[in-house]
């Protein structure tokens, strides 16, 4: 007499409260892929622990979309520097594009990587990178051309290169980074006053 599979015996010894379980698990498994759509899609909702591929002991694995995306953000910060440097008075529209381009990019790369499933430990290290990068490049602009008071463009290279630091230490000691909306509240006032500023909006600059 041939025996059932071994799949089929089990679940015939499963008791009411075990199936139940079982079903309580795929409907929050369900919840989980929905709420992927909207709050952790955007970056919204950071609850929960960080994915085990950027933790510390984890390999780099350089070769993903997300940090493809991190390294063509790196590269166009040569670009935004040339085009700043060359318009004489720090004033440029194809720079001040650049510029926002890899700006705003610091929320495709996360969603690339949340969509994809690719996180890494490289890119939990190379998003904070870029952000420094860009900021010291747009500090370099501004003092050049005195577009903001240098007393302030100083204390921002002061923190960006502190921050840039930290990232090092981070990196040799593989030390467990986790992104946060604080963080992200930090950068962004920054950001929009050194493109107010190269934009020629000066008064929103000094905001």
């Amino acid at each position: 007499m041939a025996r059932p599979p071994v799949g089929d015996d089990a679940r015939q010894r499963r008791t009411p409260r075990e199936a139940g379980q079982d079903a309580v698990a795929r409907a929050q498994e369900t919840a989980e892929r929905a709420r992927l759509t909207f709050r952790r899609l955007s970056g919204l909702d950071r609850s929960g622990p960080p994915p085990p591929q950027t933790l510390k002991g984890q390999p780099l694995n350089p070769w993903t979309l997300p940090n493809a995306i991190g390294f063509v953000r790196v590269a166009l910060i040569p670009v935004f520097l040339a085009f700043a440097f060359s318009s004489g008075d720090g004033i440029s529209p194809t720079a001040v594009v650049i510029f926002a381009v890899i700006g705003w990019t610091d929320y495709l790369d996360g969603i690339t990587a949340r969509i994809t499933g690719q996180y890494s430990r490289l890119g939990t290290l190379l998003d904070p990178l870029v952000d420094r990068l860009l900021v010291i490049s747009g500090v370099v602009v501004c003092w050049r051309f005195d577009l903001l008071p240098h007393w302030a463009l100083a204390l921002l290279v002061v923190r960006e290169l502190f921050i840039l630091w930290l990232v090092r230490w981070w990196l040799h000691h593989g030390v467990d980074i986790k992104v946060t909306w604080l963080g992200r509240a930090g950068v962004w006032p920054v950001m929009s006053a050194l493109f107010c500023a190269m934009a020629g909006l000066e008064t929103l600059a000094d905001v």
